[in-house]
């Protein structure tokens, strides 16, 4: 298997393609996940990224107990990432988060990927569970990403959780995620920059940014990173828009900003299939202009369906 940054390394300054895509509900079929990546084969990402979902849970009271049920998963980021890895001959990089497992649990996650030969994995903190105002973790579990990423590390060195438990080296080449336009939890975007740091300094090998809109939030970003001493490649993360809806729930979840221009042009759009071919003319613009400026690849957040992300990249790969 390959590291992700031995992909850059060889690209010699080409923009690579990849993608990110999100495991099927509960109950769903593979299949259906597999006909949305084979049309963006062509483009040849050397890999694509396989999220990680904590479960959603209701309190119900069985039997005069109370008891946590589970109301919604996205299971199979395992399965998937061995699954894409047969099929297309490309690298998966799986989501590894902090909340809802123990160090144990993710030791033991990070050993399974290792069997199965997957190299490189995306460190995340994640979300707070549904419910909770600030993110709290599973007792026994790390709090904040740059502590996951000292555990892969570690194990990268040959070093488990207790100095008892027999072990080889692994070998992850680890990503963590940055954020052109501050994370949510951070009190200032200083701040922030400096919790990245943290991450780079433990042994993170590439970042990939948050979704933006407007390019010039990442080349401020990518500038005050290298002032702050990160050197690792930073990999813009777009995503097409695709309906009216959108203009107002991706800033309120992913906390970003949609450029004046662009919502005023989407306003005006008759209806959604305006709109989505509005998102991937916009795309495509955002997308030469990094490429021009030598990113590293362009990664594209799909949702799963391919149609727009394709269109895009006839355009550009």
């Amino acid at each position: 298997m390959t590291k992700i940054t031995k992909y850059f390394e060889e690209a010699a300054g080409k923009s690579l393609f990849s993608i990110e895509i999100i495991p099927p509900m509960k109950g769903q079929h593979l299949g259906e996940l597999m006909s949305h990546i084979e049309p963006l084969m062509e483009f040849k990402p050397p890999f694509i990224e396989v999220t990680y979902h904590r479960e959603e849970y209701v309190d119900k009271v069985v039997d005069g107990v109370s008891k946590r049920i589970p109301i919604r998963k996205r299971p199979g980021t395992l399965g998937i990432c061995a699954s894409i890895m047969q099929r297309f001959q490309i690298e998966a990089v799986p989501h590894v988060i902090c909340g809802g497992f123990t160090k144990e649990e993710t030791e033991d996650f990070l050993i399974d990927l290792h069997y199965l030969g997957i190299e490189n994995a995306l460190l995340l903190r994640g979300d707070q569970e549904k419910g909770e105002a600030h993110f709290v973790p599973k007792p026994g579990g790390h709090a904040y990403a740059n502590e996951l990423v000292e555990q892969v590390a570690a194990m990268n060195q040959g070093i488990l959780l207790h100095e008892e438990t027999e072990s080889l080296p692994t070998n992850f080449c680890i990503g963590v995620a940055g954020y052109p336009e501050k994370h949510i939890d951070a009190v200032s975007f200083d701040q922030d920059l400096r919790y990245l740091k943290q991450k780079v300094d433990a042994g993170a090998d590439y970042i990939v940014t948050q979704m933006f809109f407007d390019n010039a939030k990442y080349f401020a970003f990518v500038q005050q990173c290298r002032e702050m001493g990160i050197h690792v490649p930073i990999i813009p993360g777009l995503k097409p828009l695709a309906t009216e809806r959108q203009l107002d729930i991706l800033p309120e979840i992913f906390h970003l900003e949609i450029p004046a221009e662009f919502v005023s042009e989407a306003r005006k759009c008759a209806n959604n299939a305006a709109i989505k071919q509005l998102g991937i003319e916009w795309a495509v613009q955002q997308g030469k202009e990094l490429i021009q400026a030598g990113v590293p690849a362009l990664h594209f957040y799909t949702m799963s369906k391919s149609d727009s992300v394709r269109a895009i990249a006839e355009k550009l790969f």
